[in-house]
């Protein structure tokens, strides 16, 4: 039993708080029985897991090793304010080099709220592939959390704006933008549709690529909805005959 923070397990499964950690080992933190379960389920690498010595046995004979401590020392390695038991370091997957299907490239989204909840809902609606151009990192502790276990149905491609151009270039490019059409009248195949930040929007390197620009129509008094949100109603539109 690992008794010390000072382990150089509980050390390492910390400092994957940190991006810049995270980096470097290639790995990330899942935290959470029901996420931790879907990484087991779902066939994602886990490198080690910890959890308490009552816990340890339904993660025996998995494939990966399995280390027990102390409820406080687990607790220590997780980032949620509520922590549930079990951590896990998963190894980050390579995306592959092609995109297929439809897909949603994120320019500059920052909230890692706001890019979970995203990658949530394209592994609900079958999207494989999430393009993130300087956006918050998906692999941070908010932002898996917020793709409760999304984040292992998805591929993820952290690119620069032009790679991710090159990705979908033979895709409808759809960005939502409030002076585009009516979303609930388009009807479009093959599709990358792009969601722009918080605060400015999508981008003019992308608008200016757009071959369709939509909106989502709303109460006058009402200025915009989340990036969250509206990457979610518009998928949902776009694929409703489709899911």
């Amino acid at each position: 039993m690992i008794v010390s923070r000072q382990n150089n397990l509980i050390k390492r499964l910390k400092a994957l708080s940190s991006k810049k950690e995270r980096a470097i080992s290639g790995t990330y933190l899942v935290e959470g029985e029901n996420s931790v379960g879907d990484a087991v389920k779902l066939g994602a690498r886990i490198v080690t897991l910890l959890t308490y010595p009552e816990n340890a046995e339904k993660y025996l004979d998995k494939g990966f090793p399995v280390e027990i401590a102390p409820r406080e020392i687990v607790d220590y390695c997780a980032d949620s304010v509520t922590p549930q038991g079990v951590v896990a370091e998963v190894k980050m997957p390579s995306p592959p080099p092609k995109v297929s299907g439809n897909c949603v490239l994120l320019d500059g989204v920052s909230d890692p709220g706001n890019v979970g909840t995203i990658i949530r809902t394209c592994a609900a609606v079958g999207v494989k592939d999430v393009l993130l151009v300087s956006c918050a990192d998906a692999f941070s502790p908010k932002c898996v959390r917020s793709s409760m276990s999304g984040i292992f149905s998805v591929n993820i491609h952290d690119v620069t704006r032009e790679r991710a151009l090159k990705l979908v270039e033979n895709k409808v490019k759809i960005v939502a933008d409030m002076a585009g059409e009516n979303v609930f009248s388009c009807e479009v195949d093959d599709f990358c549709l792009i969601i722009g930040s918080e605060a400015h929007g999508v981008s003019d390197y992308f608008t200016e690529k757009a071959d369709k620009i939509v909106s989502l129509p709303m109460r006058r008094e009402m200025e915009s909805l989340n990036a969250g949100v509206s990457c979610s109603v518009i998928l949902y539109t776009l694929l409703k005959n489709k899911i």
